[in-house]
């Protein structure tokens, strides 16, 4: 409900074209009736198409700032609205062209004019359902590849943290051992000089990773 009047469908301004008594509608037969019907059925479908553009344009910008599982639930759900589309304006397509070739005694030759201009909209919205599909399924590649990537990137983080860590590792588990004789374990500055010896270490190769570009 809107405004306390009920919303009516596509055809409303087709209905207000023929109480007003105005234009062709009243003077021309049952088949411009039907060119006015099916007209204003094709002009939704590019109203239809313009919002999906909309919305495959938001999902591109998505995939490249921050893709989630979100995002390809709703790669998924826009895929199967190009087949329901595709299944719904095909049909139509051939109906518009059986209409439009004269194979019918009901269809004018003057309507026959403007019926040639809805099959040519009609093949318009099918060619960009396809770019769509076709935007659609390159999408998913690039989250799949976008995903890869963020995996990529935490690997070689993971990478750097177990290398740097390594040798301090192999230090700690050397003075770890317990040896009697380890003149090492008498020096006043010995735990110092070890714990400066790994913090360098570190440093070192945080470094190394940097100048490498691997950071």
């Amino acid at each position: 409900m809107k405004g306390g009047k009920k919303e009516g469908d596509i055809f409303n301004p087709v209905r207000e074209r023929i109480r007003a008594g105005k234009g062709r509608l009243r003077k021309e037969g049952a088949d411009y009736l039907v060119h006015a019907l099916l007209d204003i059925i094709v002009d939704n479908y590019f109203v239809i198409m313009e919002k999906l553009g909309d919305e495959i344009e938001f999902l591109e910008d998505e995939l490249v700032t921050h893709p989630t599982q979100k995002t390809l639930q709703t790669i998924h759900k826009m895929k199967r609205s190009m087949i329901f589309l595709r299944k719904a304006v095909w049909p139509l397509r051939e109906v518009i062209g059986t209409l439009e070739r004269g194979e019918t005694p009901l269809i004018k030759e003057s309507t026959g004019i403007y019926l040639r201009d809805i099959y040519d909209h009609t093949i318009q919205v099918m060619e960009t359902i396809e770019v769509f599909r076709d935007m659609l399924s390159g999408m998913f590649d690039i989250y799949l590849s976008s995903i890869s990537n963020k995996m990529n990137e935490i690997m070689k983080v993971l990478t750097v943290i177990a290398t740097i860590f390594i040798p301090l590792t192999f230090i700690v588990g050397l003075y770890g051992m317990n040896f009697k004789y380890m003149p090492e374990l008498e020096w006043r500055w010995g735990y110092p000089m070890v714990l400066i010896f790994m913090l360098t270490a570190a440093i070192f190769m945080l470094a190394y990773f940097r100048k490498k570009r691997w950071l």
